[in-house]
């Protein structure tokens, strides 16, 4: 990867988490590592726990962001989370995954969030 995708993908990041904050959530973790995998966001709201997978274009020649998130990533997404549940997770906690799309056009930011966007067992 690099740098200049390394920094989008980081500013991607910063503006989904953001956009979340604002609509409630708390962050908990942001790059959370298990190994060579990572969660790009692990937020907060009301005892539901969220893994956020973040996606960041500068257009949709590739299709929507959201739609990058395909088997294998929900794979390594299931399998960090895990490891997260195991390090960090309470009672009564609920988990689920949710996908962030940010796009990014003239200048403007267009986020969309996919709660529950796949389903996998975590606990």
């Amino acid at each position: 990867m690099t740098k200049i995708t390394n920094d989008f993908g980081e500013l991607g990041e910063r503006l989904a988490a953001r956009w979340l904050e604002r609509s409630g959530w708390r962050v908990l973790a942001r790059r959370f590592r298990a190994g060579r995998r990572d969660i790009d966001l692990v937020v907060e709201r009301d005892g539901l726990v969220a893994f956020v997978e973040v996606k960041a274009r500068t257009g949709d020649t590739f299709g929507d962001p959201v739609e990058a998130v395909h088997q294998r990533k929900q794979h390594a997404l299931t399998r960090s989370a895990q490891v997260w549940v195991g390090r960090h997770g309470r009672d009564g906690e609920n988990y689920r995954f949710d996908v962030v799309g940010i796009l990014l056009r003239d200048r403007k930011v267009f986020v969309k969030h996919i709660p529950a966007a796949f389903q996998a067992s975590v606990a």
